[in-house]
């Protein structure tokens, strides 16, 4: 049987679809625009999210069309935003709030690009100051060790999380760069992962330890060929549907072995990406290899990963990651010494901080 496509409803739109200068019709094409310019559907679906909910408030308030919208009627929007309350009772973090802002900014923005408004409302709309928080929660190696560890090895689908936490936890891959892998994306010989069209449409080819290879090799050997539902795309990490994994059900995953260590702390995927970074920080990693490994080289900063063959990234990442061999490394090697540039330690800061970043934006789509 055919594999059936994983995918989300389409948010409705509130307002006349026969309108040509409605919302229906405006956000439709601010979509197509986006698809043609070639934005991730992840980002084209979340921000057509975000106008739908702009849509309806404006639509409750007898504003059908985009150019009803007027610098006051955004910023009653933004204070409706501060004092909205969700199902919980809780209100929506700041981060939630600059998003829907900043998704408006950008439609209105494009509205007046393509000449169907004459100026911009959302031009002078301040976004709400995002916070610098480091990671709430991060494992040290025994704490990893205990989380891998709890997958039922006496299972097929033990055997398949067991690889996946490997993997998360040897690469700091994020959770849709390891839904997406494909079984040509992992060199054996080589100890290495392609990692295709990761965040900003990028690809990047990163070091994996030897013994995450060896459980993804497990994996393929002993239960992908169960789960593989014809034609096969070649997606590595398979549902019991033969399907790809979705954020959510990944978040939900890790998240259930996470709690079930018992550690006293919380946390999914990305719990492994901070993890991951710290770890190799900890024992004496530069920060620019650990950047080009996430995927967070900046333009300033590129040309320390092109170059610097992924050999020598190997070698680093064989150095410092407690969980990159198949035998546990001499814990007392390479580590960082305590004391730091003012430098490094705010560069260190920096990424941190960038990585929690990320992790709360993921929780904000699984919202």
């Amino acid at each position: 049987m055919p594999r059936r496509k994983r995918g989300h409803k389409a948010p409705a739109i509130a307002g006349d679809p026969g309108d040509p200068v409605g919302f229906p019709v405006l956000v439709s094409r601010f979509g197509d625009w986006m698809r043609v310019q070639n934005f991730a559907e992840r980002t084209v679906g979340n921000r057509v999210e975000q106008l739908a909910g702009l849509s309806v408030w404006c639509s409750e308030r007898g504003l059908r069309r985009p150019a009803d919208v007027t610098k006051p009627v955004l910023e009653r929007y933004q204070r409706w935003l501060f004092h909205r309350r969700k199902q919980d009772g809780k209100p929506l973090t700041f981060r939630s709030q600059y998003t829907a802002l900043s998704c408006a900014r950008s439609f209105f923005r494009w509205l007046v690009k393509q000449n169907y408004l004459l100026s911009n409302p959302a031009s002078e709309i301040e976004l709400p100051k995002l916070e610098k928080r480091l990671p709430r929660h991060v494992l040290t190696t025994s704490e990893a060790e205990a989380v891998l560890s709890q997958p039922d090895l006496g299972t097929q689908l033990g055997v398949r999380d067991r690889a996946m936490l490997e993997v998360l936890y040897s690469t700091g891959i994020r959770r849709m760069e390891l839904a997406g892998l494909s079984i040509y994306d992992l060199d054996v010989e080589r100890g290495t992962l392609l990692v295709r069209l990761g965040k900003g449409k990028k690809d990047r080819m990163i070091p994996i330890g030897s013994r995450a290879i060896a459980w993804v090799e497990k994996y393929q050997r002993e239960v992908r060929p169960e789960l593989v539902v014809e034609p096969d795309d070649g997606t590595i990490f398979l549902t019991v549907d033969g399907e790809s994994f979705g954020g959510g059900a990944l978040t939900a995953l890790v998240r259930g072995y996470v709690r079930g260590a018992n550690l006293g702390k919380s946390g999914a995927c990305h719990l492994f990406r901070h993890t991951m970074a710290t770890l190799m920080l900890e024992n004496g990693a530069d920060i620019r290899f650990i950047q080009a490994m996430l995927g967070h080289v900046s333009l300033t900063t590129t040309e320390i990963y092109s170059h610097v063959a992924i050999r020598k990234l190997k070698e680093i990442h064989d150095a410092t990651h407690p969980g990159a061999r198949l035998h546990a490394p001499d814990s007392t090697k390479n580590r960082k010494p305590e004391s730091q540039d003012e430098n490094e330690a705010a560069e260190t800061t920096d990424l941190l901080t960038a990585l929690d970043a990320e992790a709360a934006e993921e929780e904000a789509d699984d919202v």
